[in-house]
């Protein structure tokens, strides 16, 4: 299906903008990156790090997330997000996940991510809503 080397490394770098923003403090100099723009931004970074080394017509699927988001950061900075393969076995793959601004460490934790068959995936899902 893959093979996906433990120490396999990928890195992200995406700026804080209005779109990944809090917004329900209800000032504009308080608006930070979200939890869920984190913890999605993390995700997307698993996902590149080792899609190019699986065949074609598999992809993978988030299944567990434990981050911490450690520190705020605000609109107009820029956030490095990293993933390193931990294991990969079967069709799991355990990833730890950082994520830094210009001056700290802002989140870390774990992700694992299951490899599917996209065309397997979709058939089980439009089964899910007959």
């Amino acid at each position: 299906m893959a093979n996906i080397p433990v120490g396999t490394r990928g890195e992200q770098v995406r700026l804080v903008t209005t779109e990944n923003a809090i917004s329900f403090l209800g000032l504009e100099g308080a608006r930070v990156l979200s939890t869920p723009h984190l913890i999605g931004l993390m995700e997307w970074t698993c996902r590149e790090t080792v899609f190019r080394l699986l065949d074609p017509g598999y992809d993978t699927v988030g299944t567990h997330v434990n981050v911490a988001h450690l520190a705020a950061v605000p609109i107009g900075a820029t956030v490095s997000f990293s993933a390193e393969v931990l294991s990969a076995s079967d069709r799991r793959i355990q990833f730890r996940v950082e994520a830094f601004d210009e001056r700290e460490k802002i989140g870390e934790g774990t992700h694992e991510r299951a490899i599917i068959n996209i065309a397997k995936f979709a058939t089980r899902m439009a089964e899910k809503l007959k």
